[in-house]
């Protein structure tokens, strides 16, 4: 299917999401940067906020401020409690048996960090191999970089298809007796490309591999079932789902955290301690050690409750039909090259333009008050792969508009006007 027939095909299967009664919700776009209406097109590198998110931590701050479990009176009591409420609103959102399998983190990577070293310390020795791919950030690939040379492990990459695919036979060919575990991107934050993350599963399981997926850019987007997918780890960020900067999540399945030794120690993750010996608690507050970002937590259930009042299957949906959209638009524009064509991305752009640094693209759409993120994107070995050292990036999601698609395609006529 060409792109102008896949922009039709989105739009028709598009569900009447009520997008201007959610762009009342987000105060930032009203805004007039440098005297421009705001067309916000940066939400892979972070998301805008609700009120109903911002309300939430503000309330929190106002009403609930206390020091979690930590105390008996009532404002420790309630902070606990409201914590407690976000660990349960995020183990219904991912589908996970318990409340036990989620550990908050400050972010995706400390998620990745977190399991690099304590599955590296428990499992991982001289001659393992840990197995990424090409399109990981570097979030996926640095953690176990560090790894490898701690403990003299291999690192292997997944090849990349010229359409921006995982090459799932060279994957199955890099699995051997070995590989301790499997650690991939479930969408790419450059190129939109959704991973067929149940396939891989299952095909490291067949091998008695495990395996961690990156979901930083597939939890603000996609309906996720972590028992269907049967990930045994999964890394994902607030703060791109419409949450607070400084939480993130990290799902372990079933017993694994019991399995593994202990990230940080310090306060709230201890059973006993002497001056001879510690003994630790049990997931999550093994892997939870001093006072974490409480309010951002607080404030990050708001953030999925939104989410799941709106649907995330309806804003999936509609996200493809302003990808679907922008790549037939944009695509046709004289010198333009599309960086990952993948069927079914998710809501990313990522293009050149011929004579002009994507640096450059991304300073004259600003003076339109279009934002757009410019670089490699912390993916230095995919671009690489596709032979630019950088690339211009727009990236949708639930509050933009077909009237922002084309405020963007018109700015890309004023950068081809300028450099003409």
């Amino acid at each position: 299917m060409n792109t102008v027939a896949m922009a039709d095909s989105a739009r028709a299967a598009a569900p009447a999401l009520d997008v201007e009664r959610i762009r009342a919700d987000f105060p930032i776009l009203q805004i007039r940067p440098r005297g421009r209406p705001l067309v916000y097109l940066d939400s892979a590198a972070t998301s805008q906020k609700p009120r109903q998110v911002i309300d939430a931590l503000r309330r929190y701050y106002e009403e609930e401020n206390g020091n979690i479990h930590r105390g008996v009176h009532y404002l420790s009591e309630l902070a606990t409690l409201r914590y407690d409420e976000t660990r349960e609103a995020t183990r219904r959102f991912l589908n996970a048996e318990s409340v036990n399998e989620v550990v908050f983190t400050r972010n995706t990577t400390e998620g990745i960090n977190l399991v690099a070293s304590s599955f590296g310390q428990a499992f991982v020795r001289a001659g393992d191999e840990i197995v990424v791919s090409l399109m990981e950030h570097h979030s996926n690939i640095v953690p176990w970089q560090l790894l490898c040379e701690r403990s003299g492990a291999v690192l292997r990459a997944v090849p990349v298809t010229d359409t921006g695919e995982l090459d799932l036979g060279a994957f199955e060919s890099l699995l051997g007796p070995r590989t301790r575990l499997v650690a991939l991107t479930w969408v790419s934050n450059s190129l939109g490309t959704v991973n067929p993350v149940e396939r891989i599963v299952a095909i490291a399981h067949a091998r008695g591999i495990p395996v961690l997926l990156d979901g930083a850019q597939a939890a603000p987007h996609l309906a996720i079932d972590v028992r269907a997918v049967g990930c045994d780890f999964l890394a994902f960020s607030g703060h791109k789902m419409l949450g607070p900067t400084g939480v993130g999540v990290l799902y372990a399945r079933g017993d694994w955290f019991d399995r593994l030794p202990p990230y940080q120690g310090g306060g709230d993750m201890i059973d006993t301690v002497t001056i001879e010996k510690t003994t630790y608690a049990k997931a999550p507050s093994r892997f939870e050690a001093g006072t974490p970002d409480i309010g951002s937590v607080v404030a990050f259930r708001a953030a999925i409750e939104y989410l799941e009042r709106t649907g995330l299957d309806a804003i999936q949906r509609h996200e493809h039909a302003l990808v679907a959209e922008a790549t037939a638009q944009v695509g046709a524009l004289p010198g333009v090259r599309l960086v990952g064509t993948a069927p079914g991305k998710a809501g990313v752009l990522s293009f050149t333009m011929e004579g002009v640094h994507p640096h450059d693209i991304a300073t004259i759409l600003d003076q339109h008050g279009i934002a757009i993120r410019a670089g490699h994107h912390c993916t230095q070995p995919l671009m690489q792969r596709f032979g630019c050292g950088a690339t211009a990036r727009a990236s949708f999601y639930l509050y933009n508009t077909m009237d922002e698609v084309n405020a963007l395609v018109a700015g890309l006529h004023r950068v081809r006007e300028v450099f003409a």
